[in-house]
């Protein structure tokens, strides 16, 4: 592990963390957010590129408004007109998405705080104290976020939680990846498997409706391998409301393992990386409301310039109890585990 500073922010020190196992497989990460801000992996010539999208400063960090390599919480994703009731309680959140609330707080998020860092079993583990009421979340509550590289070319992601009353607990990364190397064009030639057979179907907010739907004679239907780009523009009602695939997919088979529920190739099919979790569900967001703008290495970003696999409970969870449970507390701990393995 290799540290070095990287800015300040009010007066606190931040720092960079580098991961790397011995195949090259490296992955640079910041007590900042506790960013994913690198992951450089080899292709199948041995050529390396830097897979996930980003900034090179930590100014740019602090805006941000693409949620590059971000850690979200408490609750990743969308609540339905910013607020949830909870045990009688009813809980305002920030209205930052129209009338709905998406991914806690653009400004005050945990993605936009300093989090405590440890060298752990060869990783890295970030902690953050969150208090009650903070972002309009019940419940003082002690997050962790542990990264580490195996020797297997995975990044594994183990997040943990805890509060002292129940609550709504949601975490998510929002890495963009682009397995060409970040800043090298669009995603639409990727090809993607999810092993999904439902979806939830969204109002024109992206707000889930609250039904399981077959993706089954839809375009939504990656139980087998399409190219992003071949049905993202199709005249189907959800595509259209959403500018293309955002959305959230029912995973297959969720017993609470770990298991694999996605398959991600570029176009030359010389990097693949697959998704396990042990969650129910995964947001494909394609990168619909990319613009141009300036990332790391002098590279350019535009639309669909990078997709992210966001492992998670449904959106609109604690608004509709036909979906599993987000809510955790002092007689339910949070831990969950999201692994992205590279194989080239």
């Amino acid at each position: 592990m290799k540290k070095e500073l990287f800015g300040k922010v009010a007066d606190r020190e931040v720092f960079l963390y580098t991961l790397e196992n011995e195949n090259g497989v490296k992955v640079v990460l910041s007590d900042f957010g506790a960013l994913i801000i690198k992951i450089c992996v080899p292709d199948s010539k041995g050529d390396m590129a830097d897979v996930c999208l980003g900034y090179d400063t930590l100014a740019e960090y602090e805006v941000n408004g693409n949620f590059y390599g971000a850690v979200i919480g408490p609750n990743a994703n969308r609540i339905g007109n910013a607020q949830y009731t909870l045990n009688g309680v009813t809980y305002q959140l920030d209205a930052n998405d129209g009338v709905n609330n998406l991914h806690s707080h653009r400004q005050l998020g945990v993605h936009k705080r300093v989090w405590d860092a440890q060298e752990k079993d060869g990783g890295i583990l970030f902690t953050l104290e969150v208090k009650d009421g903070e972002m309009g979340f019940g419940g003082n509550k002690t997050l962790q976020v542990f990264y580490e590289v195996t020797k297997d070319n995975e990044l594994r992601i183990t997040y943990d939680a805890d509060s002292d009353q129940e609550t709504v607990i949601n975490m998510t990364n929002h890495c963009y990846f682009n397995l060409d190397g970040q800043g090298a064009g669009s995603i639409v030639s990727h090809k993607l498997q999810l092993f999904a057979s439902a979806y939830t179907p969204t109002d024109a907010g992206s707000i889930p409706v609250g039904e399981i739907a077959p993706v089954a004679g839809t375009p939504m239907d990656f139980t087998t391998e399409h190219r992003i780009g071949e049905r993202i523009d199709a005249d189907f009602e959800q595509l259209k409301m959403a500018g293309g695939y955002d959305h959230n997919w029912v995973c297959d088979g969720c017993d609470g393992t770990v298991r694999k529920i996605a398959v991600v190739k570029n176009d030359a099919e010389s990097r693949t990386m697959e998704v396990y979790t042990d969650l129910p569900g995964v947001q494909f967001y394609a990168g619909n409301f990319m613009t141009p703008e300036k990332g790391k290495d002098g590279c350019s970003y535009d639309y669909r310039g990078g997709l992210a696999l966001e492992t998670q409970f449904y959106p609109d969870t604690p608004n509709k109890p036909q979906f599993p449970s987000s809510v955790f507390g002092p007689e339910r701990h949070y831990h969950t585990t999201t692994v992205y393995k590279f194989i080239f």
